[in-house]
């Protein structure tokens, strides 16, 4: 092993320079800054080089974290950045936008041992900036073209890291999506500051460039039906996600914004679209009290859009208390600083429109914990109000309904498929992502888009050998 590493004793945990609070709410634009070379080498020569990697274990796509943190440490950063590739198909965008802190960071042995953990996402960030300044991301090249065709219906994280695999195999691979831009919520629902829009651009075009075809403002079984594209296709991924919100069921819902409304209409205004009811006012924050309803990511994205937006107060309502939220901590403590007030062990009860509207809320306390392990919240007798005319809801998605697609469906409504092999009751047909899994993380979404392209690719060779008899 090289004298390099294990250095979490002598060398502290360092995280890239967050931009001032004041400054980073001002705009739309990423808070962390870059390490320099020297940084990310210090930090990966932290890595105790487990025995047993839990860093690896805990990540969905058993990326191989020592190995190169370990590359890293040692000045090889094309060699890091190849190994990091290999099992990512979008390392850049994971080492923005994972929740590091409750995957490899957090299983971190020397996280556990109070040392702090390896900088891991912030690592892996860097190499991939570094890569792609360098040259290093090279185009996709078939060793040799198929003439069988592939559909995938969603141009989000799951399509896209299935369309990658797929069109590397040779395969000719269109993707289909409901919206005018690739990337589904990477685009539409993540914020800039979390993850800026040229970042997944680049992305597109290398899958353009490799010649993925997209069919873009294409909803279908409205511009083309299900029918209809099966038969186009040897074979089709479903990856549609979830976009459907989950409803508050209180009374006066309809004064309630859903989340993604909110989030879809500010990442296309950064965009430069024209959004009318954010022209109106209906979907813009600026000099609005906004209460959002909520404690995961989304809910976290939601306040920190309303702080840029000039929002005259954020507050955020959670039922449970900080150490039972589901979103990231990390993501708890930029929303804090950047000036938003959580109002902990709070539910609503009911929405008050008007001219003096507000939410209803109830006083919350913790009980045994659930199947999930976090303290189920209960009741008090104690109600209050929380002024706010911007009201938001960010209480997760439910799958629309696919059923007149054929595909057997969950009792959630997500679709069914074989576990080993993401294939569908339909022969041929495939799911992966959001989908199938309900509302969940983008790293999630590209190992099953990764996983379901290679079972895909077995179904096509063994349809073709039973041919050949």
């Amino acid at each position: 092993m090289a004298e390099r590493m294990q250095k979490f004793v002598s060398v502290g945990q360092k995280w890239p320079d967050k931009r001032p609070s004041e400054e980073r709410a001002e705009d739309f634009h990423e808070i962390y800054r870059e390490f320099i070379a020297q940084k990310a080498a210090d930090q990966a020569a932290r890595c105790a080089q487990c025995g047993v990697p839990f860093c690896q274990t805990h990540c969905p796509l058993q990326n191989n974290i020592p190995d190169w943190l370990k590359l890293t440490a040692e000045g090889r950063l094309e060699d890091a950045y190849r190994l990091s590739a290999s099992t990512n198909s979008m390392p850049e965008i994971c080492g923005r936008i994972c929740p590091q802190d409750r995957l490899c960071e957090g299983a971190c042995v020397i996280e556990q041992s109070g040392h702090g953990a390896v900088t891991i996402g912030a690592v892996e960030k860097y190499l991939t900036e570094t890569a792609w300044r360098e040259g290093w991301v090279e185009p996709i090249r078939p060793r040799a073209e198929r003439a069988e065709s592939i559909g995938i219906i969603g141009a989000g994280p799951a399509g896209l890291a299935a369309a990658e695999r797929m069109r590397l195999r040779g395969y000719q691979v269109t993707v289909y999506d409901r919206h005018d831009r690739v990337g589904g919520l990477m685009i539409y629902g993540i914020p800039n500051f979390k993850l800026e829009k040229d970042v997944v651009e680049r992305r597109t075009q290398r899958l353009i460039d490799g010649d993925v075809k997209f069919e873009l403002n294409c909803n279908v079984g409205e511009t083309i039906s299900f029918a209809d594209l099966r038969a186009k296709h040897d074979a089709v991924l479903i990856a549609t996600g979830v976009y459907k919100a989950k409803p508050l069921n209180a009374p006066n819902e309809r004064a309630i914004i859903p989340a993604l409304d909110f989030l879809i209409a500010a990442n296309r205004v950064g965009l430069g679209d024209d959004v009318a009811d954010f022209a109106s006012g209906k979907l813009n924050a600026k000099d609005r009290r906004v209460v959002v309803i909520g404690g995961g990511d989304t809910a976290m994205d939601c306040v920190r859009t309303a702080r840029r937006q000039g929002a005259a107060s954020v507050t955020c309502l959670y039922r449970r208390d900080r150490a039972n939220m589901p979103g990231s901590q990390r993501e708890v403590s930029n929303a804090e600083e950047e000036g938003v007030a959580f109002d902990w062990l709070a539910a609503p009860k009911s929405v008050r429109a008007g001219k003096a509207p507000a939410v209803k809320a109830v006083r919350m306390q913790l009980g045994p914990p659930d199947e999930s392990g976090r303290q189920t919240p209960e009741e008090t007798k104690d109600t209050y109000d929380v002024p706010g005319d911007l009201i938001i809801a960010a209480l997760g998605f439910d799958p629309e309904d696919l059923s007149s697609w054929g595909a057997a469906t969950t009792r959630w409504g997500t679709l069914n498929v074989n576990p080993l092999t993401y294939e569908t009751n339909l022969p041929g047909v495939y799911a992966a992502g959001d989908i199938v899994r309900g509302a969940s993380l983008v790293v999630w979404a590209i190992r099953e888009g990764r996983d379901a392209s290679d079972a895909m690719h077995a179904w096509i060779q063994a349809q073709a050998k039973v041919a050949a008899l």
